[in-house]
């Protein structure tokens, strides 16, 4: 619901105008100010902070105009109560809040019809657009921002001038005010105006068509990666970046949502967003060979139905989850898996994805991770908690945060010899089940309450000279990178980001190179032994891993890329279904110890990270690692090219034997092939029954 800051904030708006109402009754000018003042800045606050309970306020039937025009005829109640209802400011104040209510109108359908104007039917990153089409740039941002906020606050100036005439007297302060107010307005309103036709707006929908068209004509794609899904499933697609950054063929990202792209990670790699599916129908495609999916989704049907390309499930994950078992996956050509592990599953499963459709590939995010060598000299074990999220479906197996969570953390705060922890929860946490949002917010103050009773332990001290210059490093790469970031400064929207978005790749691996340097700086920045709550995209999952001694985690991904550093972990069995039948249901949990939800068996976890000779899990932990994974060599980005460059040829040879049928004549045979949906085969009405929304 928002903050401490926010709630009160939001009360003092639902408050103010109460109060509004009894100093206009009453009547008192100076009680009048001081809580228009109050509900001014509450409002203004709100808004800064993007908060939440702004939408609140506007289902309660108290949304910005409502606000704004319940004020300004209390104000006008107060003039009437302080005898002025004969006198001119009277009637000046009515008109002026009329007029400028009657301004609201034009604004917003100009501000709207900007917004639509500039938006492009493909938004684009590093595809030349420039050269092609002319792209304006965008209104200065400060016009479109927030902007019913903006001319709503533009009545302060009638508001302080009326009020100013109330209680001194002369009218002309308030004639000003209003004069201010109505004539801002306007002006408002007239800049607007330019900005929404003429040589201020993108080009029409078919122009930025056929130049993105052009752009893969001459850029010639051979693999996609394809993604669709909610702005918070953005880190899905992200993953796959730097992957599809090494492949040995032309790759290409295709995004169905704009918000996707908002939160797309920096890459030198081409993307096209196409939220539209007539649009991406119509898109020349024609030189892709292979398409890569990160997620089943329904709006997969729309690049599912090219024939020329071969289809490929990629997933964004590998775990024993339900989820990495999908009997949609069977409408792909393939499905790529780690290891052995992945293709057994479906084996299992019984889905109807065939074995030999199944190749394994290993898993190129990986290659980060480094392997164990056992607790540095001189630091005390450092054991990470990474619990999964609740799901959505209310299985008690699914996160240990809810039953197990605060046992896990007391006892690992309590170890004696002593541990450090770093708590990192999943980023979905809490979203569906409240119980899992105060488990996560009690387990946040655990750890933050150990972490100050350690730093006044006598027995914990640090070296405060280095955290001062690795703080002071971390100052200077993050002033680096704000600087980076800065250059160009951000693009005003999508259509001028379109025209811009292209990487610079010396500025690319400069900001990859001050990303690696900032981590090591990060953990340097403070005591060894500091447990920490760590949530954000920075430090990464995988910088966790890297300085972690062992894991506590649920069944997901997360335990599956863990084994890639040959670490101990332990996994929670919160659905108490037993050691045996929980390693029978879930592969990944074979080298791992098994957790109840009491937590009770954490020691042995705790024995295998202080004494690595006498873990009793070291050879298992191995042999799943091949399982899961795949073999160490050849590594798993050569592998991953390998099987995009077979698949390709088996998508060419499909190609060619179609054009060989066509060029025998054989009418059937043509007759079959072009009943089978085309890049371009169908125009927008007819899309063969495939629905394009």
């Amino acid at each position: 619901m928002g903050s401490a800051a926010e709630l009160a904030a939001a009360a003092l708006v639902m408050m103010g105008f109460p109060a509004l109402m009894l100093a206009a009754l009453v009547p008192s000018e100076y009680a009048f100010a001081a809580a228009a003042a109050v509900t001014y800045l509450a409002d203004h606050y709100l808004h800064r902070k993007g908060s939440y309970l702004i939408n609140r306020l506007s289902k309660v039937r108290a949304g910005l105009s409502i606000r704004f025009l319940i004020r300004q005829l209390l104000l006008i109640l107060l003039l009437a109560r302080l005898s002025h209802a004969n006198d001119l400011i009277f009637y000046g104040a009515v008109a002026c809040f009329i007029a400028f209510y009657g301004l609201q109108a034009p604004h917003g359908a100009l501000v709207t019809l900007i917004r639509n104007r500039r938006k492009m039917p493909v938004a684009t990153r590093n595809v030349d657009l420039k050269s092609r089409i002319r792209i304006p740039d965008a209104p200065p941002r400060g016009l479109l921002h927030r902007s019913a906020e903006k001319i709503l606050h533009l009545d302060l100036f009638a508001m302080v001038g009326i009020l100013v005439s109330a209680v001194v007297g002369p009218a002309v302060a308030g004639f000003v005010g209003i004069g201010l107010t109505v004539g801002l307005g306007c002006l408002y309103v007239l800049v607007l105006v330019p900005y929404v036709r003429g040589r201020k707006i993108p080009p029409k929908a078919d122009d930025v068509l056929a130049a993105v068209d052009d752009w893969l004509a001459g850029y010639k794609p051979e693999t996609v990666l394809y993604f669709s899904g909610s702005k918070d499933s953005a880190y899905q697609v992200n993953m796959w970046l730097e992957t599809m950054e090494q492949l040995e063929t032309r790759p290409l990202i295709i995004l169905r949502e704009r918000a996707i792209l908002n939160n797309l990670a920096p890459t030198t790699v081409p993307v096209i967003c196409v939220p539209g599916g007539v649009h991406l129908m119509n898109l020349d495609l024609s030189t892709v060979r292979v398409a890569l999916y990160a997620a089943n989704v329904g709006k997969n049907i729309h690049l599912l139905r090219v024939p020329t390309m071969k289809h490929v499930f990629v997933g964004h994950g590998d775990s024993d989850k339900l989820a990495s078992v999908n009997p949609y996956s069977k409408v792909y050509d393939e499905v790529w898996t780690a290891g052995r592990a992945g293709r057994d599953r479906y084996a299992i499963a019984d889905v109807g994805v065939r074995d030999d459709d199944i190749v394994e590939v290993g898993r190129p995010q990986l290659a980060p991770i480094q392997s164990w060598q056992g607790v540095p000299e001189g630091r005390i074990a450092t054991v990470l908690y990474a619990p999964t999220w609740e799901g959505w479906d209310g299985n008690p197996g699914n996160t240990s945060i809810v039953l197990a969570g605060e046992n896990i953390l007391n006892k690992l705060v309590q170890a004696d010899p002593p541990v450090r922890v770093l708590y990192k929860p999943h980023p979905f946490t809490g979203t569906v089940s409240k119980e899992a949002g105060a488990a996560h917010r009690r387990i946040t103050a655990l750890v933050e309450q150990a972490a100050a009773e350690r730093a006044a332990d006598s027995r914990f001290t640090a070296d405060a000279t280095a955290q001062a210059e690795a703080q002071a490093e971390l100052d200077r790469i993050e002033a680096r990178l704000a600087e980076l970031a800065a250059v160009g400064g951000d693009k005003g929207d999508e259509a001028e980001a379109s025209r811009d978005g292209v990487v610079d790749p010396e500025k690319h691996e400069e900001i990859a190179r001050l990303r690696a340097e900032w981590n090591d700086a990060y953990w340097r920045s403070f005591p060894s032994y500091e447990h920490r709550v760590i949530t954000g995209a920075e430090p990464r999952l995988y910088d966790c891993f890297n300085v972690s001694d062992a894991m506590v985690s649920d069944i997901s991904s997360v335990v599956s890329d863990f084994i890639a550093s040959g670490k101990p972990y332990a996994v929670t069995d919160s659905a108490d279904l037993g050691v045996e039948e929980f390693k029978r249901q879930n592969t990944a949990v074979r080298a791992a110890t098994i957790l109840s939800n009491s937590a009770a068996e954490l020691g042995g976890l705790l024995n295998a990270v202080r004494d690595p000779s006498n873990d009793p899990l070291a050879e298992d932990r191995g042999e799943l690692k091949r399982y899961l994974l795949g073999p160490d060599e050849p590594k798993s980005i050569d592998q991953f090219n390998t099987a995009v460059a077979d698949l390709g040829l088996k998508a060419e040879a499909r190609n060619v034997g179609q054009e060989s049928r066509l060029g025998a004549g054989d009418a059937d045979t043509a007759e079959l092939t072009n009943a089978v949906p085309g890049q371009r085969g169908a125009s927008a009405g007819e899309t063969d029954g495939v629905t394009a929304g």
